[in-house]
C-alpha cells in the first residue's frame, strides 16, 4: 500500500501522514516496523531490482549464443514487471534526490551495462546490426520493456493480458521488427514448455 501511494503523489510529496491514512494505522505502528519513509521506499526499490538481477544472473549463468540469452533478458525482465508492477514503476521513476534513490540508480545503472555487453556481444556473432552502438541499442531495447508501466494494467480490461502474452509481443517487435518479410518465427523453447507445445509464428 505504501507503494501505491508512493506512485499516486511521488515520493517527495507523501508524509507518513499521508501513508498512516492510507493503511489506516497509527504512525506509531509504522514506525514499530521502519525507521523512516526512506526505509519503506529502499525496501520497495529492492523487491524490484532484486527480482530483475534474479533474471539477469540466471541469464549470464546460462549457455546458448548472445542473442538468446539477450531475449531470456528481455522475456524474463516483462515478467518481473508484470508481477511487481508497482515496485518496477517507483523504480522507473526515482531520481536520485535522496541517497536510496541514488544506490538504486546506481544498481539500475549495473542492470543496464548487462543488457549492453549481451548485445556487444550478440553484434560480434553477427546476430545484430554493428552500426548502432551496444548502450544505445539496450536503451532503446529496456526503453520498449520500461514503457509498459505507463499502460499495462493487469486487472482493467475484461481479459488481462497474461505475462507470457505480453513477453511474446515484446520480443517479437524487439527481435523481428514490425515489417513482414514473408517468414516463419519460432516461439522461444521456454514460451512453448509453457504452453505444451511449439508454435510457429507467420509473419
Amino acid at each position: 500500500m505504501a507503494v501505491t501511494v508512493f506512485n499516486e503523489r511521488g515520493y517527495d510529496g507523501t508524509s507518513m501522514e499521508d501513508l498512516s491514512r492510507r493503511l489506516g494505522i497509527a504512525k506509531s505502528s509504522i514506525y514499530y516496523h521502519v525507521d523512516s519513509k526512506e526505509d519503506l521506499l529502499a525496501l520497495a526499490l529492492d523487491r524490484a531490482l532484486d527480482g530483475l538481477f534474479s533474471v539477469a544472473n540466471d541469464v549470464r549463468s546460462s549457455g546458448g549464443p548472445a542473442i538468446e540469452r539477450l531475449e531470456r533478458l528481455v522475456r524474463g525482465s516483462v515478467y518481473v514487471l508484470a508481477d511487481q508492477l508497482p515496485y518496477v514503476t517507483l523504480l522507473l521513476r526515482a531520481r536520485g534526490n535522496s541517497a536510496t534513490e541514488r544506490r538504486a540508480l546506481a544498481r539500475r545503472r549495473e542492470f543496464d551495462q548487462i543488457v549492453a555487453e549481451l548485445v556487444a556481444e550478440a553484434e560480434r556473432d553477427g546476430e545484430i546490426r554493428p552500426d548502432v552502438d551496444p548502450a544505445i541499442t539496450a536503451r532503446l531495447l529496456f526503453g520498449l520493456v520500461n514503457s509498459l508501466v505507463e499502460w499495462y494494467r493487469p486487472g482493467r480490461r475484461p481479459r488481462a493480458t497474461p505475462a507470457s502474452e505480453l513477453a511474446d509481443a515484446v520480443c517479437a517487435v524487439a527481435f523481428d521488427g514490425l515489417h513482414i518479410r514473408g517468414t516463419a518465427r519460432h516461439v522461444p523453447a521456454a514460451t512453448a514448455e509453457q504452453d505444451g507445445d511449439r508454435r510457429v509464428v507467420r509473419q
